[in-house]
């Protein structure tokens, strides 16, 4: 079979699932935050279609050694931190996540929209409480509140003084590649062990996508035509295959 058909196959299969990806990342460019999904290729061989067929190192690397979607890897770039003057509003300058509580067991997350529950516990916007180093929650008393770029919660207090209420974790993984999205913005550690982040936290702010609305608009339509592109390739392969039978076949 011709190679330039398996070309125009892998092609067009690649700009599907990478179409799907810029869908979802412009989809969410405006989600505090979010962590965009970026394309990453392989190779694909004979032998994941045919294991173990003795064509693999023959057809496989001379035929059909063309790339095609991997899968997608979240990019861990800085979003944009915007002001909002909000105290309990937060962000983090650098790597790392917060860790919140869920009804599901710890899920870490960018998004710092945060708020005080009337108990007085740190709290995302769905009730969910924010953790400490030791992954416990977080009660801030009544008054101002300061909470410094290490994390720690300081609450003044009527005769002036301010009292220490905590501090807000910010974790890190060895391997970030590991974690995997949950939702728009928020990640499941997969087992891999937190440690400490060398993030810095931002008060009376939110971070933002790391995809904006423009370059994600143009990477959708960029993808279109590519894929349109590779589909116009394939049926026109597959034109030449039906004439070369309809002339040959009646020959033999």
């Amino acid at each position: 079979m011709d190679s330039g058909l398996y070309a125009a196959y892998t092609g067009l299969m690649a700009r599907t699932q990478a179409l799907d990806t810029a869908a979802n990342n412009l989809s969410n460019a405006g989600t505090n935050g979010y962590r965009a999904q970026r394309d990453f290729f392989r190779g694909v061989l004979v032998d994941s279609l045919y294991p173990g067929s003795p064509e693999t190192s023959q057809v496989g690397q001379t035929v059909n050694d063309f790339g095609i979607l991997g899968g997608n890897a979240l990019d861990m770039g800085q979003g944009q931190i915007a002001n909002t003057g909000n105290p309990l509003d937060l962000a983090i300058q650098g790597s790392g996540f917060f860790a919140i509580k869920t009804a599901q067991g710890v899920r870490y997350t960018r998004d710092g929209s945060f708020q005080r529950s009337p108990t007085g516990v740190l709290q995302t916007p769905q009730g969910e409480p924010v953790l400490d180093a030791n992954q416990q929650p977080i009660t801030i008393p009544s008054g101002e509140v300061h909470i410094s770029d290490d994390g720690n919660v300081s609450v003044a207090m009527p005769d002036g003084t301010h009292a220490i209420a905590g501090k807000i974790a910010v974790f890190d993984f060895a391997n970030r590649y590991a974690l995997t999205a949950e939702g728009a913005n928020r990640f499941t550690a997969n087992g891999e062990k937190p440690v400490p982040g060398g993030g810095v936290i931002e008060q009376g702010a939110i971070e933002g996508a790391n995809q904006d609305a423009v370059h994600g608009s143009m990477q959708l339509v960029l993808v279109q035509r590519q894929a349109e592109m590779m589909q116009k390739a394939l049926s026109a392969f597959n034109n030449d295959f039906d004439k070369t039978a309809t002339e040959e076949l009646p020959r033999v």
